[in-house]
């Protein structure tokens, strides 16, 4: 059942690559919500990707955007005012990308350029972005931001690498200046640490396959598909949650709280 609690509401997604993101999977959801919507990417995601496809389904248009460029960000912000006839209700940041992981170098022996621009592309586009709509006022008051995090940040994950500390930024990022947005503008600004999630992104994780069964048999309530992360993200973005502000929520089916769970015990017992 869908609950048109986006109605009027009118925003921009990030990182819509294919079927399987979760940018994706919440085009769909504040789609079926009411909301209206711009979709953006890079350009060599456009490529790569069908966002072409999602837009043409959920009837929204498409701003091709580098979210590392401010005149990328400004041009996209303005667009997108004019094609929503207003300004914006949400946004969702849903950007991450290492060069490292990509590449196979372990965290014990990063190319520190390539470091560079995964943090970048992963954490300060955060900060970018935000600057962008904090000074074009473009946001309306109670208006909400996501981006996407990962538990990562807070716990040792070997094989996560270089992610880890984008993320971890990535969520500082988003308490300083929800500060500043919630304070000045009456925005909220929260991240959502999401279970691993098996996305054309995650597949160049070393091991995700069986660290995706561990965090099956950790979580209490199982992990979280994207699909539900996308309608998590939509209650984020309605007035359900208008004083939830500078969080970073877990979204795991509770394994961020299990030290070790009867399952994982009777395997290795």
């Amino acid at each position: 059942m869908s609950y048109k609690i986006l109605e009027g509401k009118k925003g921009i997604i990030f990182g819509a690559l294919d079927e399987q993101s979760i940018a994706w999977k919440t085009a769909e959801s504040v789609s079926d919500a009411g909301g209206d919507f711009v979709l953006t990417n890079a350009p060599v995601a456009m490529r790569m990707g069908t966002i072409n496809d999602l837009a043409k389904k959920t009837g929204s248009k498409v701003i091709t955007a580098d979210a590392t460029k401010m005149e990328d960000l400004n041009h996209l912000i303005d667009k997108a005012q004019e094609i929503l006839e207003g300004k914006i209700d949400f946004v969702l940041h849903s950007i991450g990308m290492s060069v490292n992981v990509r590449k196979g170098k372990h965290y014990t022996n990063l190319n520190h350029d390539w470091m560079t621009k995964g943090w970048d592309v992963s954490a300060v586009s955060f900060h970018k972005l935000m600057q962008c709509l904090y000074q074009k006022n473009a946001m309306n008051e109670w208006g909400s931001i996501v981006a996407l995090s990962y538990v990562a940040a807070q716990r040792t994950f070997p094989n996560y690498n270089d992610m880890a500390d984008n993320k971890a930024y990535l969520e500082s990022i988003a308490r300083s200046f929800g500060y500043f947005f919630g304070k000045d503008k009456k925005v909220r600004v929260n991240t959502i640490s999401q279970s691993p999630t098996l996305t054309t992104a995650g597949k160049g994780v070393e091991g995700l396959d069986g660290f995706l069964k561990y965090a099956e048999k950790m979580s209490p309530l199982g992990n979280a598909t994207a699909k539900e992360c996308a309608d998590y993200t939509v209650s984020l973005f309605s007035d359900l949650t208008r004083k939830v502000t500078l969080q970073n929520l877990y979204h795991d089916g509770g394994f961020s709280n299990v030290g070790v769970s009867q399952d994982v015990i009777d395997f290795f017992t």
